[in-house]
């Protein structure tokens, strides 16, 4: 990662996010910080007093933290117009598939309307602006059939998150031909990317039915882990990996807003490949529970993906980014991070930010 490169770029640029308060969102708060970045945050409040942005405080790292529906299309424009940043990272989602069985339509507005509603505000913004569109690795049509997703694979969605997700790449895909055609850039000056990551674990992430929460709770519990699909792979990796990638990305677009108007992929090796026990497995050994016990849970639930693997030569080529830890490393710095609760969470989140960076 060429942390110089992020530090010229992001050093007193304006950077406005949405979904600023979520898992992703305040890991980004901290490293934009670091960076010297000046940053105001659009977002729903967070669900509990234990999630990562209250732990945090994260309101202190936002020039302003708005608090906010990202369907609430005018408040959003207002805002946006207002800051006219250098930079937007889209990042507010409905990102559960459980819960995207539950709340369909919710699912649907908020991924696809609200990325619409950021892209239509950034129509009317005078300035030149670089757009970080957040999408998933589930945005394509899923065989199973092994083989490593490119960029160019047909898109498509099972479950209602996956689905609203590969519709936001075709309004994205959208609004780049129609309103932020590279023919006109002289006009609008607008560079928009998508961007594609895996299955994110780290420090701080207390969502329902994600592996790795779910994992703590047990542990801190003292109730056992109940895995619904033991042998479904994923592409694992550190919530680091990709928020550095999308940084490294903007760097770029900020540097060359022409060269970069597309969607890329970002994940880990195509042979770093774990299943959930195997994840289980080796968070337990790295946090020192060594006797917690192991269920599974073989009742019928909603259809998931049990294989996904993405491919990110393309990444590796255009901007020279390449994952830094394995899947291993990641879950060794996750547990960790859980494992340490005497030590002070900003200092926890700070201590892994340097160590990647640096590494």
């Amino acid at each position: 990662m060429n942390y110089t490169l992020l530090k010229e770029q992001f050093k007193n640029k304006k950077v406005f996010i949405t979904g600023h308060t979520g898992f992703k969102g305040s890991w980004l708060l901290l490293i934009l910080k670091e960076l010297g970045a000046q940053v105001r945050g659009f977002a729903l409040a967070p669900e509990n007093e234990h999630d990562l942005f209250n732990q945090l405080n994260g309101a202190q790292y936002c020039e302003k933290s708005i608090i906010a529906n990202i369907l609430d299309v005018e408040q959003l424009k207002k805002e946006i117009i207002a800051f006219q940043p250098d930079y937007i990272f889209h990042l507010a989602a409905q990102a559960l598939v459980r819960k995207s069985y539950e709340n369909p339509i919710e699912t649907y507005m908020v991924n696809t309307i609200g990325t619409a509603n950021v892209l239509d505000a950034m129509r009317s913004l005078p300035n030149a602006c670089v757009g970080i569109m957040v999408t998933t690795d589930k945005v394509y049509e899923n065989p199973e059939r092994g083989t490593a997703f490119v960029e160019s694979d047909k898109l498509g969605g099972y479950d209602p998150y996956s689905a609203s997700k590969a519709t936001c790449e075709i309004v994205i895909d959208s609004y780049r031909n129609s309103f932020f055609n590279l023919q006109d850039f002289n006009v609008h000056k607008k560079s928009i990317a998508s961007v594609r990551a895996g299955n994110v674990i780290g420090g701080g992430d207390f969502s329902k039915d994600r592996i790795i929460p779910d994992i703590v709770r047990s542990i801190q519990n003292h109730t056992p882990i109940n895995l619904r699909n033991p042998n479904a792979t994923r592409p694992w990796q550190h919530v680091l990996e990709p928020l550095g990638a999308y940084l490294l990305l903007a760097a770029h677009m900020h540097q060359h807003p022409e060269a970069y108007n597309e969607a890329f992929n970002f994940g880990p090796a195509i042979d770093d490949v774990l299943t959930v026990k195997e994840v289980t497995q080796s968070f337990i050994s790295a946090f020192g529970a060594s006797q917690q016990e192991i269920a599974i849970d073989d009742k019928e639930h909603v259809h998931e993906a049990k294989l996904l693997m993405l491919n990110s030569e393309k990444a590796k080529l255009k901007i020279n980014w390449t994952p830094k830890w394995n899947a291993t490393e990641a879950i060794q710095q996750t547990a960790w991070w859980y494992a340490n609760s005497q030590i002070e969470v900003s200092e926890r989140c700070m201590a892994q930010i340097n160590n990647y960076f640096a590494s």
